[in-house]
């Protein structure tokens, strides 16, 4: 199984794939830095240890700065259709075991699979949905694993307040469980159980299919 400090290449310099980089790096994982654009390198090569000038759609240059040595690559090329597809097809070609790709669209994000892409992301949407969550009140955080199940953070409705959890029937009304809570006045959170009783002012962390999470989230 791959270290999660094992060494990430990142190409596409934009803002996804900059703050990535970035925050790869200040986690400890060894991060080569790739971009087209000489500006864009030089205005980062200050913050991370590898950064080349490089055009990814050219299998020489990329075997030139030797990407084919990385087990895992990003490819955060979001707005250059035919760049992306056509890096992404390279990656594929080096075999490169864990190619993960930015999409703006669903047929782009269609596209990138087909020609060898792992996993592919839509930052912006994926932000936005969150932020909607967040926005709209109840919620402390909401946080996507796949389309089909979330984590959300929120405080408990009043049906479950004073109730241990096993008596609750929260799974079989609801079909959301509650996997952690932080008690008021507490800095951390803790494993929930059976026997856990929740007070107004605790926070708790449910998982669920999102449209039962929401329709839970309601109750408050």
């Amino acid at each position: 199984m791959a270290s999660h400090k094992e060494p990430v290449a990142v190409i596409g310099l934009g803002r996804f794939g900059t703050a990535l980089a970035l925050e790869l790096a200040r986690g400890g994982t060894e991060v080569l830095a790739v971009d087209s654009r000489p500006d864009i390198v030089q205005r980062l090569s200050g913050q991370l240890g590898q950064i080349v000038v490089a055009d990814s759609t050219d299998p020489d240059a990329l075997r030139e700065i030797g990407i084919g040595d990385f087990n895992r690559a990003v490819v955060a090329i979001g707005n250059d259709l035919e760049a992306s597809i056509l890096t992404t097809a390279l990656l594929a070609e080096l075999e490169i075991r864990d190619i993960w790709a930015k999409a703006v669209s669903r047929q782009q994000a269609s596209i990138l699979e087909r020609v060898g892409a792992h996993h592919v992301v839509f930052p912006e949407q994926d932000m936005g949905e969150r932020i909607a969550h967040l926005v709209s009140g109840r919620l402390l955080d909401w946080v996507e694993l796949d389309p089909q199940w979330v984590f959300a953070k929120t405080k408990p409705p009043k049906e479950l307040v004073g109730v241990p959890l096993g008596e609750s029937g929260l799974r079989k009304k609801h079909h959301v469980t509650v996997v952690s809570v932080k008690p008021e006045n507490q800095t951390s959170y803790s494993h929930a159980g059976y026997e856990t009783v929740l007070s107004y002012g605790a926070e708790i962390v449910i998982a669920g299919r999102p449209a039962d999470v929401e329709r839970f989230v309601e109750l408050q």
